[in-house]
């Protein structure tokens, strides 16, 4: 196969440059458009699982994914994920990601749902994962170092082992993972380096593993695909595996072969024949090797794909190689199957996305014409239904027919791709073959093949279902049809009616015969179905017909059918039409449900409609208008008409709600007695407040009797809205009592008003009412009490209750006794004190006896209730009028009966007092009389018994009071200390109090000394200093403390003596000092000291031997360090030094530091420290801290003791304290030595530290630079290296320079920064010569070759095109673009647009700057432009700077140009003749411009064939003019060309007469017998005659047969002399008309012939029809006659027009009447 591609290459390499290639190449995207890293474009940053999506990571500075969805690839989806494997799923957007575990070997892969957000599953591999990919869309693969799982997206189950890899697969890089469909056999294939004799060529292995056998195969393979492939013969498909080899042979030589293998042949079933197959490698292509295959399960062919972007095609039955062909200039690293297409996807490093596939046109012409593969050719279009096959299948199956094979014929039309064989003729030729016995006919195994292949098509359904239904064996066709095997049609369903009309239906439906469809369902009544069948189909029937056919049969229907109608948009019929039609048929009840049905919507144009609706039915059924105006869904319609129809038909209600004039509404709402009250009330809240009450004031007046309850329930609803004052007024204007009373019986119960509270209660009162009045003035607490009890005085009712309610409420008693007094109704005085209220007693007693009554009545009226009777008020009462001694007895009589009510005693004790009987035994002794009130009824009798009853009952400030008016200040004194309370002593040690001193006195000099009450002493105290009165207080203490007293040792009071002499007399603190010994020393001293008293603390707290105390007083408050140092060596404690060595800090650090040393106290090492750096004394901070690291390990100690000895330049000491254990913070104690510029000490610590960053930093500034450099290489951070080369670069150390410079470009981000120091100091050499040597690292980026790039444009432009043509795919272009333009390198420049795929700008600068222009380049590049406009600039500057190279660029630009814009622009140029050769090319495309080039390039030329030719082939152009031109031309050939012109144009006229002008008779006669025009032919034979040109006057009567007339030939032979001539004419035309005048005679012959037999079959007929009626039995009636009437005798001839004879209802069988029967 190799050798015949290599063959077919050289012998059809011109025919493959004409023939269209049968593989088309279309780039899908370009991943770089999409804004994707070019160096994340490769096998480990990219996968393609499917035809669906690309997975592509990016890894920066900011890890990402982006997936690329092919249905839309211009919008990527973006995600931040940090993942070193990342999978789309083939089907749905779920990612399977993989990421190592940190520190382990270990890999952790997850599966991720992106549409919903969410983990589906995760596992933690125990090792790590070498390869994986989707095998499934629901499996994974997943291949280790030794092993191969498969892991299920479904469920919860880890992955699964299914096999060990083979040793041949060890050390190898795994490139592919594939499974069968069936997942019984898996491939696995990995790469190797290559034989030593050929290191390019890498190795391929291949693991082939079956699961029903659990074994492995080791082979040599480089790509591998699964395939299914059914054999002919065969039921079933066979599974078989291709796989590529490359290998290097033990003689040096490179096989390569491609296999095709079955796997597991199947019993019973033909095997797969193995295919092996070279692949041929072009001599440039010796290393390539393949790196994906895939197999095409559409058009059974093997895609294999090779790194450096070879494709190869083969067939898939055969291994023949079909194509081969570079698609490709970049290596290709990936590629998949598309399915659904039937090609590939391939991607290359530049990051395009190519689809590979078949070119369904090309491909059978292509292997049949250029491989000469008429087999194969079949083959593939059989298998892929490829269309050209159609002049390959015909010659065989005339073959196969006239053989005799009619089976094999059969099988190959139903195989015919594109079913170029059935068609009707192949029917035909089957149903020409007669059947031979005992056999299928042909044409039934035709069908049969046809019915095993698929579906059959229209005309083959046609005539099997016309063949099945003569045989009666319809049961086939309802099987084939649930099969879906017939293409249904129209004339399929027209067959099938009167057999079957269900399926006839069916058949209707899928053939989309809608008109038949909506026939046949409108007449089985069957609407819902028909509508939703024009839904579906989108079919407008003839409504009004179907509407008009239905309406008598089926009214229902024809409702659906008219609803339908409405429910279309727009609908096909006027509304108002449809329903005419039901209403001309007094169909009112289906005018309605149409009419409602329509006007659903309710919108505004419908409103006659709706009018319409509700009109008919007012008139007619008034119950169903008032349904529909009930429902609300009409709102549009006529309202004052709908309302007069209403009220006309008796619905007021209706009528109420549809007028809008008052007027109306007053007389149609007094018809309550047709009206439902309910709704009538309802009606009233629709309207205004005034109308409301005209309307409620008309039915007032009508009939009040009758309307008054409506009236005021409508008052009762709508009371807001018509307001109560409103409502009252109206219903008191008419004198409705009764109407108010039952009104506002309604609102009393929720109004607040007093009026209508007092209205409501006064038409009761009217009414008679009176229990209404005796509740309301129970319960209401709104009336005005005054007017009603006025009301009810004047009223003067039977039952004194409602009075007796509204007087014992509202406090009007004294009143109502009077009242009640003078009507003497004294029983209603006794039951209102015995039963409503006796508390009112007193006021009814007080009442009375100012009505002078008798006393006995009141005596017995008091006791009468007895305990009832508050006693307090009754006392009051009778006491006002100096009546007590009435109410002795029965004060009395309660006592003996145990009262303790004080009241009671209280009015026994005044008439004690004033009778002054004992009072004092009654006052001390009595436990039951209110203190306040007797000592109050006391005071002006005599204070003392006041004082006494007010003690009693701790009546405080009464007492107090009491005694100041009467100077009992010593009383006063005794009571207010024994009494021990805060508030009475705050009372009346108040400043506001004038008789405070006269208290103080007595209470110091008498109540105090006589206490022996610890508390009460205490509390008095307290008094003293809660009323802040120090002196009085010392006063009193002295007296206490200082006087041997009782007290005079409580610490309490020595204290308080103490701090209340502080506040108050600080001159006695120290006396008091020095002569109390008791108080608390400590508080003491710090309110001392708190208020200033700093001598008086110290000498406090020495007393107390407080010695830190004492010393902090010394220190902080009298600020004395001498005294301090004093005390301190007197008492010489460790605190003590503290305190001293903490106040010496700020003054003298030394000193401090010496008494922190006698302290040994470290605690203060932070203050000591920053003082002592302050100070600048790190003398003595050594000293210190020396002391304190023996007390404290603290960091700071240590950090600030290193920084000391480096002050003090102790080196020495540094070094042997930092080799000890310390927890110094080193690299702090060296950064502070190094910006304080102590380097020595810096490098000291730098070095302990391992601090090589900053060691390196420290040697540059000792000017160290070697050994700054080796730091900087153990440190190896960036930023070290930039420092210490921008160092070497300042002293010209340009070595060590270049070292540094090296570790800093490799870093993108640092490389400009190096650059511009260079630059900036103008050492260019040495940053070229840093550059060059940086492009030869390992880790060399793109900015490197860039900025390289940039300096050669600007510094050494001679070697800058070489460097681009290097490392063009490793610089960014768009940078060294702008530099290349700076630097006028234009044709570098033109390179790097070229290499950018910006063909446009490309072009633009070779035009712009000659020096750039070279023409393969060129062209190559115009080919590739992106603006059209382009190709017109290019074409501008090829005439002008390179003419003769035009043709050539027109040449590849041909497909891409317009040709008419080209031709114009050369002819405006006038150098139309310069591009002949372009425009013969493109001719074909038959364009008005270039034909008209072209023709005029023939005249200029005289070449008159050339003219002819393209006048032949191409007839767009300007035909006239062209005509015109040529006419005029002087050589005969061109005006022969436009005489030719005329006759395509139809200007046979013109060509005539040209021609004869040109004696060319032979074209005059050919255009004339072309024209078909009579006038014309012969007007030329009168030309003939007229020229005596008798030889052209028989040619033209030959030529123009058809159009001369007979008679007009004899006459002009005849006249003329030409009978000879016209003689062979005339005897053509009789022969002519005598075959005519046979041929109607013989058809008139069989006309009668058939006429004739006719008539004796009809004869025949009649005879059999009468024959069979004989055989009826004589006394049985025909079917449908009915037994009582008239009877038909056999034989004889029934009347005319009887059902069953003379008419066309006659049966199928020919003889039953289908309808009425005989008679």
């Amino acid at each position: 196969h190799g050798r015949f591609l290599e063959t077919a290459t050289r012998k059809h390499r011109n025919s493959y440059a004409m023939a269209t290639p049968p593989i088309t190449v279309k780039e899908i995207v370009s991943l770089t458009s999409c804004g994707i890293n070019p160096q994340c474009i490769s096998f480990t940053n990219l996968t393609m699982e499917s035809e669906n999506f690309i997975c592509v990571r990016e890894t920066g500075v900011a890890n990402s994914v982006i997936i690329v969805d092919m249905a839309s690839p211009a919008q990527p989806m973006k995600r931040p994920i940090t993942a070193d494997s990342a999978l789309m799923n083939p089907v749905s957007k779920v990612i399977a990601l993989k990421a190592a575990v940190a520190g382990t070997t270990q890999d952790h892969l997850q599966i991720f749902n992106i549409e919903m957000k969410s983990k589906m599953k995760s596992h933690q591999m125990p090792e790590s994962v070498e390869f994986w990919r989707w095998i499934s869309p629901d499996m994974i693969g997943i291949v280790t170092n030794s092993s191969v799982y498969h892991w299920s997206m479904e469920g919860d189950a880890a992955p699964r082992k299914m096999f060990d890899r083979t040793e041949n697969l060890a050390g190898n890089q795994i490139i592919s993972y594939r499974a069968s469909e069936d997942m019984q056999w898996f491939t696995l294939v990995g790469i190797a380096p290559g034989n030593p004799a050929r290191p390019a060529l890498v190795k391929g292995n291949m693991q082939l593993y079956s699961v029903a056998q659990s074994r492995s195969q080791a082979l040599e393979a480089h790509a591998a695909a699964f395939a299914t492939h059914l054999v002919a013969g065969n039921t079933a498909k066979s599974h078989v595996v291709a796989f590529a080899q490359r290998m290097v042979q033990p003689d040096g030589s490179i096989s390569s072969k491609l296999h095709v293998i079955e796997l597991g042949a199947q019993a019973g079933q033909s095997p797969f024949q193995k295919r092996q197959a070279e692949l041929f490698f072009p001599p440039d292509f010796v290393d390539d090797f393949p790196v994906s295959m895939h197999i095409s399960e559409k058009y059974g062919v093997i895609y294999v794909v090779t790194k450096n972007g070879l494709l190869f095609v083969y067939d898939l039955e055969t291994a023949t190689a079909v194509y081969r062909n570079k698609v490709s200039n970049d290596p290709i690293f990936i590629a998949c199957g598309s399915p659904s297409s039937g090609g590939i996807y391939v991607v290359n490093r530049r990051g395009q996305v190519l689809l590979i596939n078949l070119n369904e046109p090309a491909v059978v012409p292509f292997i049949s014409g250029q491989l000469s593969n008429v087999e194969l050719a079949m083959s593939l279009a059989q298998r892929g239904n490829l269309p050209g096959a159609e002049a390959l299948v015909t010659p065989k199956f005339e073959l196969l027919f006239s053989q005799g094979d009619f089976k094999a014929a059969a099988e190959l039309a139903a195989d015919s791709p594109k079913g170029a064989l059935r068609t009707r003729e192949t029917i035909a030729k089957f149903q020409a073959v007669p059947a031979q016995p005992g056999q299928n006919s042909p044409l039934l195994q035709y069908f049969g093949i046809c019915l095993q292949r698929g579906k059959l098509n229209a005309f083959e359904t046609l005539e099997l279902s016309r063949l099945v239904l003569s045989q009666n064996k319809k049961v086939l066709l309802d099987t084939w049809m649930a099969e879906d095997k017939l293409e249904c049609s129209e004339e399929l369903g027209d067959m099938l009616q009167n057999v079957d009309p269900d399926m006839a239906l069916r058949v209707w439906i899928k053939a989309r015969a809608n008109n038949k469809v909506v026939a046949t369902l409108a007449g089985k009544g069957e609407f819902e179905k028909m509508g939703k069948y024009c839904e579906m189909a989108n079919f407008k029937p003839d409504y009004s017909y179907l509407l008009q056919s239905t309406l008598m049969s089926n009214p229902q229907g024809a409702v659906n059918i008219a609803i339908q109608i409405g429910n279309q948009s727009p609908p096909p019929l006027d509304f108002n039409a449809v329903a005419d039609l039901f209403l001309q048929r007094n169909m009112i009840r289906e005018a309605t449900s149409f009419l409602l049905e329509v006007l659903k919507k309710d919108l505004p144009e419908q409103a006659a409609l709706q009018t319409k609706v509700l009109e008919i039915n007012l008139v007619t059924f008034p119950n169903v208008a008032d349904a529909i105006l009930g429902q609300g869904k009409l709102t549009h319609y006529d309202r004052p008409r709908i309302a007069q129809l209403c009220e006309k038909a008796g619905l007021y209600m209706r009528a109420l709600q549809h007028y809008v004039e008052v007027s109306d509404l007053k007389r149609c709402c007094v018809n309550t007695h047709s009206i439902d009250p309910a709704a009538l009330i309802e009606w009233f809240g629709t309207l205004s407040r005034e109308w409301a009450l005209e309307c409620v004031k008309e039915l007032l007046i009508s009939n009040q009797r009758q309307n008054l309850q409506i009236v005021v329930n409508v008052c009762k609803e709508y009371t807001e809205q018509l307001t109560a004052d409103s409502i009252i007024t109206l219903l008191e204007e008419h004198k409705s009592a009764e109407g108010l009373f039952y009104y506002l019986g309604s609102l009393v119960a929720t109004s607040e008003d007093p009026d209508v509270h007092f209205r409501y209660i006064e038409s009761a009162a009217k009414t008679g009412q009176i229990k209404e009045v005796e509740r309301v003035t129970r319960e209401s607490s709104f009336y005005d009490p005054e007017k009603a009890k006025v009301f009810l005085m004047e009223m003067d009712l039977p039952d004194a209750r409602p009075l007796i309610n509204v007087c014992d409420r509202f406090d009007f008693v004294p009143e109502l006794t009077t009242h009640l007094y003078q009507k003497k109704l004294l029983r209603y005085i006794e039951g209102y004190v015995q039963k409503v209220n006796p508390s009112n007693a007193p006021l009814v007693v007080g009442a009375l006896l100012d009505q002078e009554c008798d006393e006995d009545f009141i005596k017995n009226l008091i006791l009468s209730v007895r305990s009832l009777l508050p006693v307090g008020p009754l006392v009051e009462e009778v006491g006002k009028r100096n009546r007590l001694k009435m109410l002795t007895p029965f004060l009395e009589h309660l006592v003996s009966e145990g009262s303790t009510d004080p009241s009671v005693h209280n009015a026994l004790g005044m008439i004690l007092i004033d009778s002054n009987s004992n009072p004092e035994h009654f006052l001390t002794t009595n436990e039951h009389y209110d203190s306040k009130v007797i000592g109050k009824y006391c005071e002006k009798r005599d204070p003392n018994l006041a004082c006494v009853a007010y003690k009693r009952g701790n009546c405080d400030f009464e007492l107090v009071d009491c005694t100041n008016k009467n100077s009992l200040f010593k009383l006063q004194s005794r009571y207010v200390v024994e009494r021990m309370d805060h508030d009475l002593w705050a009372h009346v040690l108040n400043d506001e109090n004038a008789h405070r001193r006269q208290l103080i006195d007595q209470v110091v000099s008498t109540a105090l000394p006589e206490s022996k009450n610890p508390e009460q002493v205490s509390v008095t105290v307290k008094a003293f200093m809660t009323a802040e009165m120090p002196q009085e207080l010392i006063e009193l203490l002295e007296k206490i403390v200082l006087q041997n007293s009782a007290f005079s040792n409580n610490p309490n009071l020595q204290n308080l003596l103490i701090l209340t002499a502080i506040k108050a007399d600080k001159t006695r603190v120290m006396d008091y000092v020095n002569r109390l010994d008791a108080f608390n020393g400590p508080e003491v001293g710090e309110i001392a000291v708190g208020n200033e008293l700093y001598e008086e603390a110290f000498a406090i707290f020495k007393k107390f031997d407080l010695h830190v105390d004492a010393m902090k007083v010394l220190l902080d408050s009298i600020e004395s360090i001498d005294r301090g140092s004093e005390y301190a060596a007197k008492v010489d404690l460790p605190d003590v030094w503290s305190q001293l060595a903490k106040a010496q800090l700020a003054l003298d650090v030394g000193a401090a530091v010496a008494s922190y040393i006698k302290a040994q106290d470290g605690a203060d090492y932070n203050a000591v420290i920053d003082v002592a750096k302050k100070c600048n004394d790190y003398e003595a901070l050594v000293k210190y801290l020396v002391m304190v690291r023996k007390k404290v390990k603290e960091a700071r100690v240590d950090t600030e003791l290193c920084y000391a000895y480096a002050r003090i330049n102790s080196l020495g000491e540094l070094e042997e304290f930092i080799m000890t254990p310390n927890a110094a913070s080193r690299e702090t104690v060296g950064e502070r030595c190094f910006s304080e510029g102590l380097y020595e000490a810096a490098k000291v610590m730098f070095t302990a530290d391992s601090n090589w960053a900053r060691l390196s930093s420290t040697l540059v500034k000792l000017l160290r630079y070697q050994e700054a450099v080796d730091a900087a290489r153990k440190a190896n951070q960036t930023k070290t290296w930039k420092e210490v080369c921008f160092a070497c670069v300042d002293c010209e150390q340009w070595r060590l320079a270049q070292l540094c410079g090296l570790q800093i470009i490799v870093q993108a981000d640092e490389l400009e920064e190096v650059s511009l120091y260079y630059q900036s100091r103008g050492r260019f050499p040495e940053l070229l010569s840093l550059m060059e040597a940086g492009v030869g690292l390992e880790r060399a980026h793109m900015g490197i070759f860039t900025e390289l790039g940039i300096l050669y444009a600007r510094h050494r432009p001679e070697k800058l095109m070489e460097h681009l043509k290097l490392f063009s795919t490793r610089i960014n272009i768009p940078r060294l673009i702008r530099s290349c333009e700076e630097m006028a390198a234009w044709k570098e420049l033109s390179f790097l647009y070229i290499a950018y795929d910006e063909y446009d700008n490309a072009a633009g600068v070779m035009m712009e700057h000659p020096d750039a222009w070279e023409h393969v380049s060129f062209k190559d590049v115009c080919v590739k432009v992106a603006n059209v406009e382009v190709y017109y600039k290019a074409l501008n500057f090829y005439l002008q700077d390179h003419p003769t190279k035009l043709n050539d660029l027109l040449t590849v630009l041909t497909p891409r140009i317009d040709h008419t814009r080209v031709v114009d622009l050369m002819r405006k140029a006038g150098h139309l003749p310069l591009l002949k050769p372009y425009l013969s090319a493109v001719q074909n495309c038959n364009l008005n411009a270039v034909n008209d080039a072209v023709n005029e390039l023939c005249i200029e030329e005289e070449d008159f064939q050339g003219l002819r030719n393209s006048i032949d082939l191409y007839d767009n152009f300007d035909q006239m003019s062209l005509a015109f031109r040529c006419e005029k031309h002087d050589l005969l050939e061109f005006r022969r060309i436009a005489s030719y012109i005329y006759q395509k144009n139809l200007r046979w006229k013109q060509s005539v007469e040209l021609s004869k002008k040109d004696r060319l008779f032979k074209d005059a006669m050919e255009a004339a017998a072309q024209s078909g025009d009579r006038t014309i032919a012969e007007e030329l034979l009168n030309f003939f005659v007229a020229d005596r040109n008798r030889e052209c006057f028989a040619a033209c009567l030959y030529t123009c047969y058809d159009l001369l007339r007979a008679d007009i030939v004899c006459e002009l032979a005849w006249t003329n002399g030409l009978i000879d001539f016209a003689m062979p004419f005339m005897i053509q035309v009789l022969r002519d008309y005598t075959g005519k005048v046979d041929s109607l005679v013989e058809d008139k012959k069989d006309r009668n012939d058939e006429r004739v037999a006719a008539e004796k079959e009809a004869v025949e007929q009649q005879m059999n029809q009468n024959l069979y009626a004989q055989l009826l039995p004589a006394a049985l009636p025909a079917p449908g006659m009915d037994s009582t009437g008239g009877t038909f005798v056999p034989g004889t001839i029934p009347p005319r027009g009887m059902a069953g004879y003379g008419s066309d209802s006659i049966s199928p069988g020919g003889y039953m009447p289908q309808q009425q029967g005989y008679f």
